[in-house]
């Protein structure tokens, strides 16, 4: 009898000192680059869907990360668009040809508007992990577990509430 209480009591532990590592090690990481933030998680590289994923449990967080996936996406069809349209006439001057310079206004017009959608997609990305950040570490400030010695004629036991 002695032994199978011991057992329990070396898993009650193990599973204390486990929910106490996964909540820690959930935290999401920012890190300042050149031209927006990269986000890690354990030391790992974490890509939008990634985030995505991770972020499920929190719902302002996760609404956050959708937003600035549309913007991300939007940010890239006009920043290609324009890209496009402004290397076409630059192309066809360096081939002698006769260039339509108004295309190369219109691209300039929508690489300069994906400018701020693509700085709403850095604010948002970065205020979502954020978010998540918050609710991560006042989700393991707050697990506070009380543990109960019961003892009941012969038996022994331990309860643990959260």
């Amino acid at each position: 009898m002695k032994i199978n209480s011991m057992k329990k009591l070396v898993f009650v532990f193990a599973a204390i000192l486990f929910t106490s590592i996964t909540l820690n090690a959930q935290k999401i990481e920012i890190n300042k680059v050149w031209g927006g933030y990269q986000f890690t998680q354990d030391g790992k590289n974490l890509s939008l869907n990634d985030m995505q994923e991770i972020m499920k449990s929190n719902q302002e967080a996760y609404d956050l990360v959708q937003s600035a996936k549309s913007n991300k996406t939007w940010g890239m069809i006009l920043g290609t668009a324009g890209g496009a349209l402004v290397g076409f006439p630059i192309g066809t001057a360096i081939g002698g040809g006769d260039p339509e310079w108004a295309l190369a206004g219109v691209g300039a017009a929508l690489i300069v508007a994906s400018i701020p959608i693509v700085k709403g997609f850095n604010n948002k990305t970065k205020k979502a992990v954020e978010l998540y950040n918050n609710d991560v570490t006042s989700g393991a400030y707050h697990f506070n577990p009380s543990f109960n010695l019961n003892i009941k004629g012969t038996s022994l036991g331990i309860t643990m509430s959260f």
